[in-house]
């Protein structure tokens, strides 16, 4: 029985009727559910629907039940490229290459890969110059791109687990964009990972002497991991998503029950009504009254010492010009942390060097 069906799943993919041959293949699975030739036919079939986590998922099991299986590797990585997980797909090519050296596919996606963690990283690098002046640290805690990258390969997860989340997430929604809050007060901005795909979203809280958090849906809709963004706030995580189209999303989370979704009609010949975002609450909420509130107690927020001073100079840096921001930038990198100018024809045409406080030697940091 379990033959006959794997026959018909192979003829239904052969003239691309991909999701009947998923379907086929679910039902042989469960019949034979340690076969790993299954699983990793399934994840080609689930490649081919686009259905890319389901895909990861099954090229995995394969793994798992055979760990010589070189196309079990290779599938995973497919999918994963799909996903945008460069890093996790480069291991899975690397070690499916050992196993078949003398396919070519291997390399050419390794390749393929080794561009794209070559783009990731140089964002990273700008970013993480950025990151540093806003927080205004000492050199000794700027972290090395090597050592985000690690982190990151670290908390990524291919699993949501199913205990119940410590913080609370809500989202709402714009013709353009999905917001999504994270309700997590008082954490660490370098404790928070966050990463976009073309349709997945995954947000790790790692704080040292707690369990991690991890948020990783597959999102409703596609969206355009370019444009989206981040912030992290004393009071929650403000996740901002650029729809690739703009449907309106019926759930945050994708699910084979929903709805076609309808695209926003904006007019400008009606008046604009006011947004209402879905909530599981029965009493409703005006998110605009308390999104307002938030940001009204942040900029209220009394800070002493170092908080202080690290949120006047952020102050400065969100309102200067370009050539304050780069003068700002210059002037904190050059001098290791010890001086902060914003005029640029200062800086601009020489090297800024350290000065350290009286009583205090410079060092050179070595990372």
């Amino acid at each position: 029985m379990a033959s006959d069906l794997e026959r018909k799943a192979k003829d239904a993919f052969l003239d691309d009727h991909f999701e009947l041959a998923v379907d086929l293949y679910t039902q042989a699975i469960e019949l034979n559910p340690n076969q790993a030739e299954l699983y990793a036919d399934r994840s080609q079939a689930n490649i081919k629907f686009e259905n890319f986590t389901e895909a990861v998922a099954d090229a995995q099991r394969a793994i798992e039940l055979d760990p010589s299986m070189s196309k079990a590797y290779y599938r995973k990585a497919t999918a994963c490229m799909k996903l945008e997980e460069y890093q996790t797909a480069k291991a899975a090519l690397e070690t499916g290459a050992s196993l078949a050296p003398g396919d070519s596919r291997f390399t050419l996606l390794i390749k393929e890969c080794e561009k794209h963690i070559a783009e990731e990283t140089d964002d990273i690098s700008k970013q993480s110059v950025v990151e540093a002046l806003e927080v205004v640290k000492a050199p000794e805690t700027v972290v090395a791109p090597e050592t985000v990258i690690a982190a990151k390969e670290v908390h990524q997860v291919p699993t949501v687990t199913a205990s119940k989340p410590k913080y609370r997430h809500e989202f709402y929604q714009k013709p353009e964009e999905v917001v999504v809050t994270i309700f997590a007060k008082g954490v660490p901005e370098r404790n928070v990972i966050v990463d976009f795909g073309e349709q997945i979203l995954s947000v790790t809280i790692d704080v040292p002497g707690d369990d991690a958090y991890n948020l990783q849906p597959r999102l409703f809709g596609k969206i355009i991991p370019s444009k989206c963004r981040y912030e992290v706030l004393s009071t929650k995580i403000e996740i901002r998503l650029a729809k690739a189209e703009e449907i309106h999303w019926t759930s945050l989370e994708f699910s084979t029950g929903n709805t076609v979704p309808q695209r926003v009609n904006v007019s400008t010949s009606i008046p604009a009504q006011k947004l209402t975002y879905p909530s599981s609450k029965p009493k409703r909420t005006d998110w605009d009254k308390l999104e307002a509130e938030v940001k009204k107690e942040e900029k209220e927020e009394k800070l002493d010492g170092d908080a202080a001073l690290n949120k006047f100079f952020r102050e400065i840096y969100q309102d200067a010009d370009e050539d304050t921001r780069r003068a700002m930038q210059k002037s904190f990198v050059e001098s290791n942390g010890t001086v902060l100018s914003t005029n640029w024809k200062e800086v601009g045409s020489k090297k800024v060097e350290g000065s350290p406080p009286d009583g205090m030697e410079m060092k050179k940091w070595e990372i």
